[in-house]
């Protein structure tokens, strides 16, 4: 059983949290945008926009469990704890300087080059737009896992966090904490998708997001410490 370090509380903020993060909030306003002139209509960049939010979800889970498995195989559960705490508080402190100045000296971003590269590939992709729409969504597939890798630098410590938690308990026993996670990664995601597709233009939804990317660089950073802090408290109460 999981102790009592483990809370659906701890879970679901940590995802929510996750998934307010400026770089996956920015990184699907450019998709949208990107999908509205490639799908031609709504209903079609509503569909390559919910693919991309399932690709997004398959890819994270996948790579959770890896690593909680090859975690829990070499049995370094605890290692792996005390690591992931001490990252989420270096995190933590990271997204706090951004609110104070964003963007100045080491930020949590995702791989240096990857956002000319996104940009790349979608200008290829768009050439596509004449083909069958099956190859477009495919093609969706295949640039929604890339996007997953790039950003994990920027979107990564959260989730390490809460692997770090689960490595605690049993491999089973994680398993459906975990697809509650990434399920409730991916929520924001898809209310974006929904604003969008009623009618809301991806220049105004950019536009917010320039507009609170410090103050969602605060809550994550403040959670972060907290739950860092949490972390090695729980393995040494008496401190």
């Amino acid at each position: 059983m999981f102790g009592e370090n483990l809370t659906l509380g701890i879970i679901i903020g940590a995802a929510l949290l996750d998934s307010i993060n400026p770089c996956v909030i920015g990184v699907l306003v450019f998709l949208i945008a990107f999908m509205t002139r490639v799908f031609k209509n709504r209903n079609r960049m509503l569909i390559g926009s919910l693919l991309y939010a399932l690709v997004v979800y398959a890819s994270y889970l996948v790579i959770g469990l890896g690593i909680l498995r090859f975690t829990l195989s070499i049995d370094a559960a605890t290692t792996f704890y005390w690591i992931v705490a001490l990252i989420a508080i270096f995190a933590g402190f990271l997204e706090i300087k951004d609110f104070f100045w964003y963007g100045k000296g080491f930020s949590l971003q995702i791989i240096p080059g990857a956002s000319a590269r996104i940009k790349s590939y979608t200008q290829w992709i768009e050439r596509l737009e004449s083909r069958h729409f099956g190859i477009l969504l495919l093609t969706m597939v295949v640039l929604g896992i890339f996007v997953v890798l790039v950003e994990l630098p920027c979107t990564g410590a959260p989730y390490l966090a809460v692997l770090g938690l689960l490595s605690q308990g049993a491999y089973a026993q994680a398993l459906p904490l975990l697809l509650l996670y990434n399920f409730v990664f991916i929520i924001p995601l898809l209310i974006i998708i929904g604003i969008a597709y009623f009618g809301t233009s991806s220049e105004r939804l950019e536009a917010w997001r320039q507009a609170h990317k410090g103050l969602m660089r605060l809550v994550v950073g403040v959670f972060l410490i907290v739950l860092g802090f949490y972390m090695i408290y729980s393995l040494n109460p008496v401190l």
